[in-house]
């Protein structure tokens, strides 16, 4: 299996937008707006952040999506991660996770920030493996006013 993650540009907005949506059928709450992810929206998100594809065999089979979080500039809030069901199994989301650590630390990003919807706790397991610690006190900007609030997580990176 060769696997290769590329950094996205503006020109796979569609393809993001396509990976979201295919990853995210059946593992997520119909009720996310990952559901409904427009390549328009992903356009301004890499225009302000940035994401990453994964390739399995030359074959998209994930991606990953990171912005900066208003008004703190040395933070960055990891978005959107999802793999494909044909690719499932294979620990690959770790990939794209140690990806978008290596691009903030050489970016000289000081924080990252994810949510963890209240529906999918073994996600925190996973990302308190790599050092990501519950915050209670943060809120997460982008939830969804119809859903639990997520559980917002952070590593410091420096």
């Amino acid at each position: 299996m060769d696997i290769v993650i590329r950094e996205a540009n503006t020109e796979d907005a569609p393809l993001l937008a396509h990976l979201t949506r295919a990853c995210w059928a059946g593992k997520v709450a119909a009720t996310s707006s990952g559901h409904t992810e427009s390549s328009e929206k992903v356009a301004e998100e890499l225009s302000l952040g940035g994401g990453f594809i994964l390739l399995v065999d030359e074959e998209p089979a994930g991606s990953v999506r990171w912005l900066p979080v208003d008004g703190e500039t040395n933070t960055w809030e990891m978005r959107r991660m999802g793999i494909l069901p044909a690719f499932r199994g294979e620990a690959l989301s770790q990939h794209l996770l140690e990806a978008v650590i290596h691009q903030a630390q050489t970016s000289g990003v000081e924080e990252l920030r994810l949510g963890v919807r209240t529906d999918q706790p073994r996600l925190v397991d996973l990302y308190t493996a790599y050092e990501f610690e519950l915050a209670p006190e943060l809120e997460y900007a982008h939830a969804n006013p119809n859903e639990p609030m997520p559980h917002v997580m952070r590593r410091f990176l420096r």
